[in-house]
């Protein structure tokens, strides 16, 4: 009886240890977009690419996004990352931002399970 008992108990924690090592934290890009002044800009217009020519690959991947009113937009990376093979954990993406005739670019490199932040500059 105690056998069995310790049998039991050793799958169990066993299995509890399996499923609790897992990270199930968000993958998430969030760029700020600021003038040359350093305000932050509503209403701008953020677009990711992937960078195809990055070492190690980025896959192909493009997304557009409007700053909400705190001047910042999230991009949700969980689904470039589900696509991606799990060797590839690290995504490098060009970023573009413009508000009327004003734009910026920036170039920032997202993980997979972590929040990555980045600043886009709008030039006069």
């Amino acid at each position: 009886m105690f056998k069995l008992i310790a049998a039991l108990s050793l799958i169990i924690s066993t299995i509890m240890m399996t499923t609790s090592c897992k990270n199930t934290d968000p993958s998430v890009l969030k760029i700020f977009v600021r003038s040359s002044s350093n305000e932050l800009l509503e209403g701008a217009q953020v677009v990711v690419i992937g960078d195809l020519q990055s070492n190690p690959p980025t896959n192909a991947f493009v997304d557009t996004l409007i700053t909400n009113s705190s001047g910042f937009v999230v991009f949700n990376m969980n689904n470039y990352f589900d696509a991606a093979s799990e060797a590839n954990s690290t995504g490098y993406f060009d970023v573009i931002a413009k508000k009327n005739t004003k734009s910026g670019s920036g170039y920032v490199r997202c993980r997979m399970h972590l929040t990555t932040v980045e600043t886009v500059f709008l030039l006069n």
